[in-house]
């Protein structure tokens, strides 16, 4: 008998586990596959490691800094900013035709660069600071209120709106076209008011420290452990799952980290009020992503900026293409291009752009693959007319779809950012189930471990947070 059981060894399921086995709770965390990270994890292909998820960390803190979710997850997991090793980015930018505004991880610079573009709307900008909700009070705020209703209430220049929204829209945002505005306050906080950082090693370097502290505290962890439905007892509580190769195991709670809607669908049998899926619908935003490994350093060919979040027009359409992929808009990454001390041994360059689950879903695998190598071809050629051409120095590539994503997480639709509706709560239909993560609010590495500890905190700790 456990105390709790953890389904999913992504961030919010290794924070969660290190947290209460730090307080000798009797813990499993269950992963159907046999690396742990989810959404943010690594692969190895032909002789190269490379991130799935990380493009950057965000919620930077310098070392010392006493507020925000990096130095809390750091105060709840007992850990040393050091064991992190994250650096900050060199600068990123949003460009938009006839505009291009440069962001760092010092809020002082972009409300410059507002000012030099946009001289009309600095105090906006300011004011709509002042609006955001902080971390501590997300779910106080209807989810109803849209966040282009409040920012069109400070700003008003439609253009500095669309290059607002960009950034924040890519990188959490799981609605079309809008957002909630407590989702907008997590994504703007995180992106603009606190930064991007990385470590040297990549994703693997936060998860080899989840996973060590797990371990010493006495946590178990189970891999190719998928769970095929959760266990009731006479009550309708949950007392447990029942693993894909029948195993059952019991647990007084069960924490689930793989999406609402999926944990609904453990348990939807037992469930009284069956309305309550269709209230809790999926995402329908998925991502295409190219990895493109070069032989030299991005710096040498005249690219040094950290990420590009490019637009073709003065509008930002976020939502689900008809077509495989929409070119009209992306995110250029180059994981070199932070601080390090030493360069990386090779360069990379990683695009992402909105793609159509259906559509990639659909292929046989002989299309599928040749499609795979088409889009690539055009991302490329997208990608070039943004940053210099750096096709001629490709040594490796590959590219991951809506339907790779759909396969490593269960995430209907593909969907990276999960249901558009998120749970701030992280109750679930019976007393003794939880959820945390994507669907809890939260999202990027940092809001995934906050959520984790978030949860844990709040149900499972309530004498100890």
């Amino acid at each position: 008998m456990y105390d709790t059981i953890i389904i999913g060894a992504g961030m919010s399921g290794l924070s969660a586990g290190c947290r209460l086995a730090h307080y000798e709770k009797k813990v499993c965390i269950l992963e159907k596959h046999s690396l742990v990270g989810g959404l943010n994890s690594f692969y190895r292909q032909r002789g190269r490691n490379h991130d799935v998820g990380l493009h950057a960390v965000t919620n930077y803190a310098d070392k010392g800094v006493k507020r925000g979710p990096l130095n809390r997850l750091l105060r709840q997991l007992r850990l040393t900013w050091e064991e992190l090793a994250l650096v900050p980015q060199l600068g990123s930018k949003i460009q938009f035709p006839g505009v291009t505004l440069k962001f760092t991880n010092n809020f002082s610079f972009f409300e410059e660069q507002v000012a030099h573009f946009f001289p009309k709307e600095v105090d906006g900008l300011r004011k709509l600071v002042s609006k955001l909700v902080d971390y501590n009070q997300l779910g106080e705020v209807s989810e109803d209120v849209s966040a282009r209703e409040v920012v069109s209430s400070c700003i008003k220049d439609p253009k500095l709106v669309e290059m607002i929204f960009c950034p924040l829209m890519f990188y959490g945002s799981a609605r079309q076209q809008d957002m909630d505005f407590n989702q907008f306050s997590i994504m703007f906080r995180s992106i603009f008011l606190e930064g991007f950082a990385r470590p040297w090693e990549g994703v693997r370097i936060l998860l080899r420290t989840l996973l060590d502290r797990f371990r010493k505290a006495g946590g178990e962890l189970r891999l190719r452990a998928g769970v095929k439905r959760l266990l009731m007892d006479t009550s309708r509580n949950v007392c447990g799952v029942v693993l894909e190769d029948g195993t059952e195991l019991r647990a007084k709670t069960v924490l689930s980290s793989v999406g609402q809607r999926e944990t609904l669908r453990l348990c939807e049998d037992s469930l009284e009020d069956k309305s309550i899926m269709d209230k809790c619908q999926p995402g329908e935003l998925g991502f295409v992503e190219t990895i493109s490994v070069l032989d030299r350093q991005p710096k040498n060919f005249g690219h040094d900026d950290t990420i590009v979040f490019f637009n073709d027009s003065e509008n930002f359409d976020y939502r689900k293409p008809d077509d495989f992929c929409d070119l009209r808009s992306g995110v250029i990454c180059s994981p070199n291009n932070f601080a390090y001390r030493e360069p990386l041994k090779e360069g990379i360059i990683r695009i992402t752009t909105l793609a159509n689950y259906e559509r990639w879903n659909g292929l046989s695998p002989e299309d599928y693959a040749r499609k795979k190598e088409e889009w690539y071809g055009k991302i490329m050629e997208t990608a070039s007319k943004v940053i210099p051409d750096f096709r001629s120095f490709m040594v490796d590539s590959d590219m991951f779809t809506p339907k790779t994503i759909y396969r490593f997480t269960g995430h209907e639709n593909g969907a990276i950012y999960g249901a558009p509706v998120k749970n701030y709560s992280g109750l679930m239909p019976f007393k003794n189930l939880f959820v945390c993560g994507t669907d809890q609010g939260m999202v990027g590495i940092i809001g995934a471990i906050i959520s984790g500890i978030t949860v844990v905190n709040r149900y499972l700790l309530s004498n100890n947070s």
